[in-house]
């Protein structure tokens, strides 16, 4: 039977990678830095998706797909970084281009073990952003994250000792720091395109619960939104947590509780038929979400209206 060439390419291991590109095997079994690495276009069909095993952090010199809005643009040109995290079904290389990496860092989790920084890698949510929310950086950004790349090399590339765990490890998590750093920074600087982004979300919001699709599709998740807004679900609550100090699911729920507010003071709808209009399975879980966010249950809210 031939193979269905729309199943993802799975890159299992890092000595995977190094041998689709034509690489000698990486010096450390879990981790590797691939300076001057080619597109992933020139390995993998542009039709089909890839999955990797491990993480993946990639420096491009030139990227496409900057930010246009009116007559200016809103991202820098100095190049920007890509995030990928194991198990991540990557969107085909038309997701990344055909630009070559100037740096690639490929990570296996295996490598974080007996670190905190094994369970804190899962709280910096670019590694979940898809490639068109790539962090656009600065010049002087850019002069940063190379210096820690080139640190990164030459520990890589010397000899290894008891120290050089630990070395790498604490220069990636400046790394991350940094990029969460240029990423609030990035929200910021596109804040009259974010604007528009919150209005569409309002409107996104309204619209469902005004054509009753809560009545039958539940109440909205933040994937949901994000397909609607062409976002990736963490880039969406990041953005807006910057933004509004709260992320899409409390922006969900606040939603939910001026609906609810509006049917409790203007129907005589029952609190059980309510919650059912607004997408709830079950009207405790509505009352619970109300009293939280009010300090009032939906009864006693009511009844401060007569």
């Amino acid at each position: 039977m031939k193979k269905d060439e729309k199943s993802p390419h799975k890159f299992e291991t890092l000595s995977d990678a190094h041998r689709a590109f034509g690489l000698p095997q990486p010096k450390h079994p879990l981790i590797s830095m691939i300076n001057g690495a080619p597109s992933w276009s020139e390995v993998i069909p542009p039709f089909v998706h890839h999955v990797l095993g491990f993480y993946k952090i990639s420096y491009k010199p030139k990227l496409g797909g900057r930010l246009k809005y009116g007559q200016g643009y809103y991202d820098f040109d100095e190049g920007g970084l890509l995030f990928a995290s194991p198990g991540q079904v990557m969107g085909g290389v038309e997701s990344e281009g055909t630009v070559c990496s100037a740096y690639t860092l490929l990570i296996h989790p295996d490598f974080f073990l007996g670190y905190p920084l094994a369970k804190k890698i899962s709280q910096y949510g670019f590694f979940s952003y898809t490639a068109n929310e790539t962090l656009h950086l600065s010049e002087d950004e850019k002069t940063t994250i190379l210096s820690i790349f080139r640190i990164m090399e030459e520990e890589l590339n010397g000899r290894i000792d008891d120290f050089s765990q630990d070395v790498v490890i604490s220069q990636i998590e400046l790394l991350l720091n940094y990029a969460n750093r240029f990423y609030k920074r990035q929200f910021i600087t596109r804040k009259v395109v974010n604007h528009d982004l919150l209005q569409r979300l309002e409107e996104l919001l309204n619209s469902y619960f005004n054509n009753e699709h809560a009545l039958s599709k539940g109440i909205p998740t933040v994937q949901y939104l994000a397909e609607n807004l062409n976002l990736s679900p963490s880039y969406l609550s990041d953005m807006l947590r910057t933004l509004t100090g709260q992320n899409a699911q409390q922006h969900i729920h606040d939603k939910l509780i001026e609906k609810a507010k509006e049917k409790l003071s203007t129907t005589s709808l029952s609190v059980s038929e309510v919650a059912y209009a607004l997408g709830f399975e079950h009207p405790q879980s509505f009352s619970k979400l109300f009293k939280t966010k009010t300090s009032l249950s939906p009864l006693e809210f009511r009844r401060s209206f007569n």
